[in-house]
């Protein structure tokens, strides 16, 4: 296969230059479709200091959970603590800060970042510690709120209020997708397409970790999700192992107890 410069040998190197106290928006949504190769050969790295753009944070043994089990990561803003008991522990103790955020203001902070819009006015908060201030961002060792989330703006238009909202960009994003071609344009599986796209709109350096590589021209162009212009490193990893975020056990109506998937992936 013919590669460009985009195609890189390893996650190992394709996160090699990502410094102490970077900017990281890292895609996925719960446990599908996270880059976990990336995030793994982060934790190898050592890097610390690290500011994280996520839905979530994994859980306690894989994905982000691994980089918050080795106090990699300084500030998290996210949508939902989710399942992982370290993240919560870590928030409550004052050991990290966390800016919870609507998952949809998320989404959209980041997608100003990658069209170059720095601000934008949204009705999600508006009447809410969201927009007058207030949240516990970080706490302290005794319970305390050491820093709590300012006021924001808002304004009115048309009768009804808007809470402002500023972009979200990051220095690196961390994308995962079943399908690229050396010229970075990506195709993602299914809901594998949550955060991704975003995330990766919003890197100054967006690195893309894909099951598949291919040459150029053998994605169909109407099957892109992603152009490669948002792409500036690819490495291929294989397969990415299926996990299950949370997994119940209801009682049948045959009174036998059957396993359900509550967050299967796809």
């Amino acid at each position: 296969m013919s590669t460009t410069g985009k195609v890189i040998p390893s996650a190992a190197a394709a996160v090699a230059d990502v410094t102490d106290g970077a900017r990281l928006a890292v895609g996925g949504f719960g446990l599908n479709g996270i880059p976990d190769r990336l995030i793994a050969a982060l934790v190898d790295s050592g890097v610390r200091d690290l500011e994280v753009y996520s839905n979530n944070c994994g859980v306690d043994d894989w994905g982000l959970g691994l980089l918050l089990a080795g106090h990699q990561i300084r500030r998290v803003v996210a949508s939902y603590v989710g399942e992982n008991r370290e993240f919560a522990r870590q928030y409550l103790a004052g050991e990290l800060e966390v800016e919870l955020t609507p998952q949809g203001t998320l989404a959209e902070k980041l997608r100003a970042a990658g069209v170059g819009v720095p601000a934008f006015y949204t009705p999600a908060g508006v009447g809410t510690p969201i927009a007058e201030g207030g949240l516990p961002w970080r706490y302290r060792a005794d319970g305390s709120v050491e820093v709590a989330s300012p006021p924001k703006e808002t304004r009115e238009f048309g009768g009804r209020h808007y809470v402002l909202e500023e972009a979200l960009p990051a220095d690196v994003a961390l994308v995962h997708a079943e399908l690229g071609d050396t010229e970075g344009n990506l195709v993602f599986n299914r809901s594998a397409m949550n955060f991704n796209p975003l995330c990766a709109m919003a890197g100054t350096v967006t690195i893309a970790e894909v099951e598949r590589l291919v040459e150029p021209g053998e994605i169909d162009p109407g099957q892109v999700h992603l152009p490669g212009i948002f792409v500036q490193r690819i490495v291929e990893t294989g397969p990415q192992a299926k996990r299950i975020e949370k997994r119940t056990v209801r009682e049948h109506s045959d009174g036998m107890n059957h396993r359900e998937d509550r967050e299967a992936q796809r």
